[in-house]
């Protein structure tokens, strides 16, 4: 994807949050008799937030292809409903480091390691994925009419479900489908803050497009399926304003945990087939967000600027340490900086 392309998109993007701020006029809908004017229809959403964000991870890797710095731009889509939640997520990477593997993550065909693309050459671009993830919620509190199962600081226990995909333009060619079902535990936190922790069953599946491009022997992969053992899943993710600053200092801290159970190779394992062994995966991120429509427009949380640290080990469940022998760039450690604007 050349400059020109990237361009063309951060501005379609731009154009899409500015016209969603354009106001429609309202319709005034009179009933019979005049004077009694109508209810207003209650709406199905109590909570309905939709954001446009951009960041960059300077120091970002890719399992097998080491440091690949990459920009970042994602919508997201939350709600809140009559007995729950909804929350989707989808972002756009793309590597800014061309470079024929193990210096970084160029797209296919540049990324087999031909003899026209030796180690350090940048005739390829980085390549591009698009991630999309989704998170719902039924609360047993709006289920079942009660308050019972709000007791001291939680304030919910509720149903989760979810899903990922991916796709992007690797030889590898990941193509990650995953499922998940479990509990989620709602608490509260100071200043309007909260911490939900969800355990989920988990259970996923991807491609290998290098074992179907280049079957190993004895054992290979031509089909390139990628079935992995079920397993289990973890996710915290708290939310707390720093109410105790002045108001004219309005930020947010915000923390996110995710961890995977071990779940096998998926595939015949190395060195007598493609697939790598997988073990637990640890990703943690922190954020501190500065409500600047807040601090300089008296309009709260409609844009803000961030700063984050991410640290990943066992990335995508892939531990350095292989069979077949060191796998290069499974720990991530990056800061970020980013902007979100919401709509």
């Amino acid at each position: 994807m050349t400059i020109k392309t990237n361009r063309v998109i951060v501005i379609t993007l731009l154009m899409i949050v500015a016209s969603v701020h354009a106001r429609a006029q309202e319709s005034v809908v009179v009933t019979s008799p005049p004077s009694a004017p109508s209810a207003p229809s209650p709406s199905l959403f109590t909570v309905n937030e939709n954001f446009l964000a951009y960041y960059y991870a300077p120091t970002a890797t890719n399992p097998g292809a080491g440091e690949t710095p990459k920009h970042v731009v994602s919508y997201t889509h939350f709600d809140v409903w009559k007995y729950g939640t909804n929350f989707f997520n989808v972002e756009w990477l793309k590597a800014t480091n061309g470079k024929a593997p193990p210096f970084g993550t160029p797209a296919a065909p540049c990324d087999q390691g031909g003899p026209l693309d030796p180690p350090g050459s940048e005739r390829c671009d980085g390549y591009t994925e698009i991630y999309a993830f989704f998170r719902s919620t039924l609360g047993w509190n709006q289920l079942l009419g009660t308050k019972r199962f709000a007791v001291g600081p939680l304030t919910n226990i509720e149903f989760a479900v979810g899903a990922d995909v991916n796709t992007d333009n690797t030889t590898l060619g990941s193509a990650k489908r995953s499922m998940q079902a479990g509990l989620q535990f709602d608490f509260s936190a100071p200043y309007n803050g909260f911490l939900n922790v969800a355990g989920y069953v988990y259970k996923e599946w991807q491609n290998d497009g290098f074992a179907s491009t280049f079957p190993v022997q004895p054992i290979p992969n031509p089909s390139g399926k990628v079935d992995f053992d079920t397993t289990w899943s973890l996710e915290l993710n708290y939310t707390q304003p720093l109410g105790f600053l002045p108001p004219s200092i309005p930020l947010t801290y915000r923390a996110l945990l995710v961890m995977h159970g071990p779940k096998g190779c998926g595939e015949p394992c190395a060195p007598m087939g493609p697939g790598l062994s997988r073990t637990t995966e640890y990703l943690t991120q922190q954020t501190l967000h500065l409500d600047v429509g807040k601090m300089l427009w008296d309009q709260p949380k409609k844009y803000a600027v961030w700063v984050g640290y991410r640290w990943w080990k066992n990335k995508f469940g892939i531990e350095e340490s292989q069979p077949s022998g060191p796998f290069v760039g499974t720990l991530e450690s990056t800061w970020l900086v980013g902007s979100i604007v919401a709509f």
